[in-house]
């Protein structure tokens, strides 16, 4: 199975993805990841452009192809980036959920944007500007919805598995 988990930054995306994949077994590839290490080799500089995402569906495809679940999380602006998760899923013969993250609460999204930690060497959070800012294209098809604002991590991903299990997507969960 594929689970692509978009949303704006500071939605809560890693901390549900992180949390899913331990719990599904699954393999988290993460794009800001992949980015960074890209801008690290002093290949490119943010922004890179499509590399990061390219790099993300080979990964995913390949995990994939072993038989392996995929929670795959970025940002994932633009039709164009979900359709392209997409038909990694289609052609490795998954199911594919889309999952898009927010935090409906403009204060509590604020505040995390302007105190969070980043856990990724030399990347620099976007500021709360820059958020509010940028480039993100209403969804075109159905996708399951967290609202992780006024809940714990743990209760976010309670609603998502719950959400996963009713579109019967054959969730198995490890312990």
């Amino acid at each position: 199975m594929l689970i692509v988990i978009g949303g704006l930054p500071a939605t809560g995306k890693t901390t549900l993805s992180r949390l899913l994949s331990t719990r599904l077994g699954a393999v988290h590839v993460r794009i800001d990841t992949i980015e960074q290490a890209i801008v690290r080799s002093g290949l490119a500089r943010q922004p890179i452009g499509p590399a990061g995402y390219m790099v993300g569906y080979a990964l995913a495809a390949e995990h994939l192809r072993q038989g392996l679940g995929v929670v795959a999380e970025s940002v994932n602006p633009l039709a164009v980036t979900r359709d392209a998760w997409r038909e990694v899923g289609v052609k490795a013969g998954v199911p594919v959920a889309e999952v898009e993250v927010v935090c409906s609460d403009r204060e509590e999204h604020r505040r995390r944007v302007t105190s969070r930690s980043i856990d990724i060497p030399d990347l620099r959070p976007p500021t709360w500007q820059e958020v509010v800012d940028r480039e993100y294209e209403p969804w075109d098809r159905g996708r399951i919805v967290v609202d992780t604002s006024g809940q714990t991590p743990e209760e976010s991903l309670g609603v998502l598995l719950r959400s996963l299990d009713q579109d019967k997507l054959e969730i198995r969960t490890i312990g």
